[in-house]
């Protein structure tokens, strides 16, 4: 079964992980978790497969990583940013 799973709650969803978690750990502990964008979805073990770094120590540091790897697609419209108005 798929886990959605909205970028506000991703730490709160990396909770339950066994910490510290290696990165290969962590994309098969997050199998059939979908991280839902602003314009779409990703499987969050994709997205952790691109991360760098290769051990977190807690849930803030694994979603850290994960939202500085997203595509800027992935947290509003195209083109747009945050405190932009007319």
């Amino acid at each position: 079964m798929t886990e959605r799973v909205k970028l506000k709650d991703l730490e709160e969803s990396l909770e339950g992980l066994p910490y510290p978690i290696t990165k290969e750990n962590a994309v098969d502990e997050l199998e059939g978790v979908v991280l839902v964008y602003a314009d779409g979805e990703e499987a969050v073990g994709d997205v952790v497969a691109r991360i760098q770094e290769d051990v977190f120590d807690d849930p803030a540091s694994l979603a850290a990583s994960i939202r500085n790897t997203l595509p800027v697609e992935a947290v509003g419209e195209p083109g747009q940013s945050e405190g932009e108005g007319d």
